[in-house]
């Protein structure tokens, strides 16, 4: 569904994502793992068309992001690490603003933001403004706008970055709700954190791809280590 080819992205002389390339199936929860720095979020804003690539490209279904980036922006829903959410509003006005701007229609927005509220959690806070919200339910307003207009591709930057354990927890649960009907790509430094959610993990490092594992090759490679080890050695050139 989502093919990278040779993408490239230099920022000056340095160079943040280097040839990388990999594909994403249909309905997957693909992992995508790597150090802080190693060309993720990079990686990202090229996808969902926020940076150019240098070099190469990414293909979703039959769109190229040089020829077809606004077709692309319209199957993907995106959650950076940051959630753009403005703080003074009321939940349920935010995603009802949302909601016009991703063109719902009239008619659907009602149940569509019901539904949105019951998939993440957030019937409880609807009434609330997102500053008065602690920052795991911020997440979920921040993923319930990504999926505003059911999109069929969500992008989540470092979502559970900053929660404390069981707001993680939850996060998780969310996200394997969705992945039962759309492809996720789900970013984190933590490997550990991503065998908990993900059935497939690409790593980069340095630019670099270093690692595309299913989830049975992950399991095997960690029988006699940690997935801490595991990270270390694969961020460093050594699956072994």
């Amino acid at each position: 569904m989502i093919k990278f080819e040779n993408l490239t992205r230099y920022y000056g002389d340095v160079c943040a994502v280097d040839h990388v390339s990999f594909e994403v199936k249909k309905g997957e929860i693909l992992g995508f793992l790597g150090p802080n720095g190693a060309g993720k979020t990079t990686t990202y804003r090229i996808l969902t068309g926020y940076l150019q690539a240098t070099s190469g490209t990414i293909k979703v279904k039959d769109y190229d992001i040089h020829e077809d980036q606004l077709e692309i922006k319209k199957l993907i829903g995106y959650l950076p690490e940051s959630a753009p959410i403005y703080h003074d509003m009321l939940v349920y006005d935010y995603l009802n603003y949302i909601a016009d701007i991703r063109g719902v229609p009239e008619a659907d927005k009602l149940p569509h933001i019901k539904g949105l509220a019951d998939l993440c959690s957030l019937n409880e806070v609807m009434h609330k403004t997102v500053n008065q919200l602690s920052k795991g339910y911020r997440q979920r307003v921040g993923i319930a706008h990504a999926l505003m207009g059911n999109p069929e591709i969500l992008v989540l930057d470092e979502p559970t970055v900053g929660l404390d354990p069981n707001q993680i927890v939850d996060t998780r649960e969310i996200i394997k709700r969705i992945g039962k009907e759309k492809t996720i790509i789900f970013s984190t430094h933590i490997l550990s954190e991503a065998a908990a959610t993900c059935d497939r993990f690409v790593i980069i490092n340095k630019g670099k791809l270093a690692a595309d594992l299913t989830i049975d090759q992950l399991k095997e490679l960690t029988k006699d280590r940690s997935f801490e080890e595991l990270f270390r050695n694969l961020t460093r050139g050594d699956n072994q």
